[in-house]
């Protein structure tokens, strides 16, 4: 009686390589998307001898306990953050409105609305910044803070629509449904069932909405007047040389952006989990 041993080939080295070609280029896509951040946490430590901070020069922490002795740079950023804060507020609250819109119910008019929606979207930044210039000039309104807020909530409803839409249209309507059953008028339903499960979508339109409003330039530029904000102040200051202290800026924004995706990480997996659990609460109530 003989027994057969299967014999196992190593593999060549042209299929090692192919199977080593897709992780590299992973790795090296990855360093080109995160070297220019790096780069940025690295330069907000730099000691710069001049106006340039270009080369490394010395470690120091000054930039960052200095950073509010530079009025010029903190008032462009504080107006900057002011701008995001409020227009990301506005246009998640009529963004969520209308996406609830365009989703439950049927009017007539929709599917152009749903056409229009994406125009802000798809449309060229520096048509939208000239149409409006041209606005505000027809309207004769003074270019300024308001101007600019609203061409930043102009342009962020569309995204925050997108965005809710999408988590609305993996909703289940049964749901609500069981809500009214148990005698849940219209306003209740939303906040105790409809609203929990379309947080992380609304949560994602909101930091779509804050990094879209809070690092625009084009649109900014038209909109401004003698109001600066923190892109326009760093556009004007590369042509002279950008202190150490932009850097530390986008440090700390960049530090903010990871605080809120942590937070939206552990809301979806929260909701997730609220959702298994009532799942056979749900049954049981059928």
């Amino acid at each position: 009686m003989t027994t057969g041993i299967r014999s196992h080939r190593p593999p060549s080295v042209r299929s090692r390589l192919a199977n080593l070609a897709l992780p590299a280029f992973t790795g090296l896509l990855f360093i080109f998307l995160f070297a220019p951040i790096v780069v940025m946490i690295v330069f907000s430590f730099n000691d710069p001898g001049g106006r340039q901070n270009i080369t490394w020069q010395g470690f120091t922490l000054r930039n960052y306990v200095d950073l509010w002795g530079r009025s010029v740079i903190t008032n462009a950023m504080t107006v900057s953050l002011a701008v995001a804060a409020i227009s990301t507020v506005v246009a998640t609250a009529f963004g969520t409105m209308i996406g609830l819109a365009l989703t439950r119910y049927d009017f007539r008019g929709r599917w152009v609305m749903n056409l229009l929606l994406f125009i802000p979207m798809t449309a060229p930044e520096i048509i939208l910044g000239a149409a409006l210039l041209t606005l505000w000039v027809s309207l004769g309104m003074e270019r300024g803070f308001l101007t600019i807020l609203a061409a930043h909530v102009m342009f962020n409803i569309s995204f925050v629509v997108v965005t809710v839409r999408a988590r609305l249209a993996g909703m289940s309507q049964s749901l609500e449904e069981a809500g009214m059953d148990l005698y849940a008028d219209g306003w209740t339903t939303f906040w105790k069932v409809t609203f929990p499960i379309i947080f992380p979508g609304i949560l994602s339109a909101m930091l779509l909405a804050f990094a879209l409003s809070i690092d625009d330039y084009v649109i900014t530029v038209f909109s401004s007047g003698r109001t600066v904000t923190f892109p326009l102040w760093v556009y004007s200051a590369s042509r002279f040389g950008i202190p150490p202290e932009v850097n530390v800026l986008g440090t700390l924004i960049l530090l903010l952006a990871l605080v809120f995706i942590v937070v939206q990480v552990w809301s979806q997996r929260t909701a997730g989990r609220s959702t298994d659990s009532a799942a056979p609460v749900t049954i049981a109530l059928r």
